[in-house]
C-alpha cells in the first residue's frame, strides 16, 4: 500500500523562507568595518538596548539573585545531566598512534577549538535550555573561551536565568546582543571578546543567514532552519499521548512542521480530532504558533506496516523522532535518520528539550541524513600527526618520489629524493614514474 496522507501539508518549511541574505551580508559588512561603534547601533536600532553588552560579575550576581530558588535547583539537574552525557561522549575520543610501517609512526589527536560562540535565543521564548546545551558542551569538550550571547529585552536586559545558567555553565563572558549584531561581535572579535573559532546554537532566520555566511571563516554546529517533529506510532500508541506531544512541538513557531507516521487509520483518526482541542487550550502565543503550525505544516500518514513507516521517517529524517509503539529494540536497530531519538511513551522530546542530558540542537530541514546534532564532537579537531626513523622513512619515500612524478608533481618527488640521497648515499633507487 502506498502512504496515504490523511493530512498533507500546505506549506514547507522553505515557503516562507524571505531572501534574507543581502540584508545580513550588508549588517556583517558594516559591522566588521565599523567595529564595537556600529554593532552597537544595530543593538540599539533592532534590540532597543542600550545598557552594558559585556556583563559584569555584579551584574551577573544580581541577575542570579533574581531567580528562585527552585528555578536554580532545576538548572542545575539539566545541567548536571547534560554534563554527564557531554563527558561520556567525550571519553569516545582518544588519541591513537600506529606504527604504519617499521620506524613510520602516525598518529591522531582531538583538540579543542580555542573560542567558542554560544548564541541563546530570548525573543519568543527564553531558551534557559539552549545556554545549557551550547555552554557545558563547550565548557566539557575544553575551549578556553566561551562566550554566550543572547538577545536584550528593552530597557531591561537578557532573561536573569539566561545569565544564571549561562555563568552555572562555564561561560567566560556573556554578551547582551542579539541577532546578526551578535553573531558578528563573537565572530570578529568585539568589545574585547577573543574571535570566536565556532558558532553554535539555535536563532531566527537572520541568525542561521549569518551564520551560513560566515561558515568557513568560522566554523559552526549546523545551517537550522525552522524546528519539526515526527511521531511513529502503531496500534498500541496512546491516542492522547501522541496528539500532546504534536501539540508540545508545534508551538515552537508558526512554520514548526509536525509529523505523524502510524499503521492505524483509527489512531491516526482520533489524534486529528483531539489536537485542535489541545492547541486551543493554550496560552495564546504558544496557540496562535500551533495553530499556524497544525494547520499549513502539519502531516498526518497512514503507512501499511512499520516497515514502510521506517521508510517514510527515513525519508523525512526529522529533528526530533518518538516511537510510541511495540518492539522498541527493533525501531532503534532499524531506523537511521533523524537528530535525536525518543523511544516509547516514557520519554518525550520535551525532555530532551530542557533537562534529560542529550542535546537539543540538532539539524532540521532533512539534513539529519548526512548529520547528527551538537555534542562535544563539534567543538573538537581530529589532527593527525606523524614522526619517522630514517630506516622508516626510506619505502615511503620511494614510493612518494614515484607517485609523485606519475602525477607530473615533479617538486613533491624531489622532496623524496632529498631524503633518500642524504640518508642513503651510497645506494641506488629506482625513482622514475611507471605508468
Amino acid at each position: 500500500m502506498a502512504r496515504e496522507y490523511l493530512k498533507k501539508a500546505e506549506k514547507t518549511a522553505m515557503t516562507d523562507a524571505s531572501d534574507v541574505r543581502e540584508t545580513v551580508q550588508n549588517i556583517l559588512n558594516d559591522i566588521e568595518a565599523g567595529g564595537d561603534a556600529a554593532a552597537l547601533r544595530y543593538a540599539e536600532k533592532f534590540d532597543n538596548y542600550k545598557g552594558n553588552v559585556i556583563l559584569t560579575e555584579e551584574e551577573i550576581a544580581a541577575a542570579g539573585d533574581k531567580v528562585s530558588q527552585k528555578l536554580k535547583d532545576d538548572i542545575a539537574f539539566a545541567h548536571d545531566n547534560v554534563r554527564r552525557f557531554a563527558e561520556i561522549q567525550k571519553s569516545t575520543m582518544s588519541d591513537v598512534e600506529l606504527e604504519i610501517v617499521p620506524g613510520l609512526i602516525a598518529g591522531q589527536k582531538a583538540i579543542p577549538v580555542r573560542a567558542a560562540g554560544c548564541y541563546v535565543p530570548g525573543g519568543r521564548y527564553s531558551h534557559i535550555a539552549s545556554a545549557i546545551m551550547t555552554v557545558t558542551t563547550a565548557r566539557v569538550a575544553g575551549c578556553q573561551h566561551i562566550t554566550a550571547c543572547s538577545p536584550p529585552r528593552p530597557d531591561v536586559g537578557i532573561n536573569p536565568a539566561i545569565i544564571y545558567a549561562a555563568n552555572l555553565c562555564g561561560a567566560d563572558k556573556i554578551l547582551s546582543m542579539g541577532g546578526v549584531q551578535g553573531v558578528a561581535s563573537m565572530t570578529f572579535g568585539l568589545f574585547g571578546l577573543p574571535q570566536a573559532d565556532i558558532l553554535v546554537g539555535p536563532g531566527n532566520q537572520f541568525v542561521a543567514e549569518a551564520k551560513r555566511i560566515l561558515f568557513g571563516r568560522v566554523g559552526i554546529d549546523m545551517i537550522a532552519g525552522p524546528t519539526d517533529s515526527l511521531i511513529l506510532a502503531d496500534r498500541s500508541a496512546d491516542p492522547f499521548m501522541v496528539a500532546t506531544d504534536l501539540v508540545s512541538q508545534a508551538e515552537h513557531g508558526y512554520n514548526s512542521p509536525v509529523w505523524l507516521v502510524t499503521d492505524t487509520r483509527e489512531l491516526a483518526e482520533k489524534v486529528m480530532e483531539m489536537v485542535p482541542g489541545l492547541i486551543a487550550d493554550l496560552p495564546e502565543l504558544n496557540r496562535t504558533n500551533a495553530e499556524a503550525a497544525w494547520r499549513d505544516y502539519a502531516e498526518v500518514i497512514v503507512c501499511s506496516d512499520r516497515e514502510e513507516m521506517a521508510s517514510c521517517s527515513d525519508d523525512y529524517a526529522p529533528e526530533h523522532l518518538t516511537v510510541q509503539a511495540e518492539d522498541l529494540d527493533w525501531w532503534l536497530e532499524r531506523l537511521q535518520c533523524y537528530g535525536s531519538l525518543f523511544l516509547g511513551e516514557e520519554t518525550t522530546v520535551s525532555f530532551g528539550d530542557k533537562a534529560s542530558g542529550t542535546n537539543h540542537v540538532l539539524p532540521t530541514s532533512r539534513s539529519a541524513k548526512y548529520t547528527g546534532g551538537l555534542s562535544v564532537h563539534k567543538y573538537m579537531k581530529i589532527v593527525t600527526w606523524q614522526r619517522s626513523t630514517r630506516e622508516g622513512a626510506k619505502p615511503v619515500a620511494e614510493a612518494t618520489a614515484r607517485i609523485s612524478r606519475l602525477e607530473g608533481m615533479e617538486g613533491h618527488a624531489r622532496a623524496a629524493d632529498a631524503r633518500l640521497h642524504k640518508y642513503f648515499p651510497k645506494e641506488n633507487f629506482d625513482l622514475t614514474a611507471v605508468d
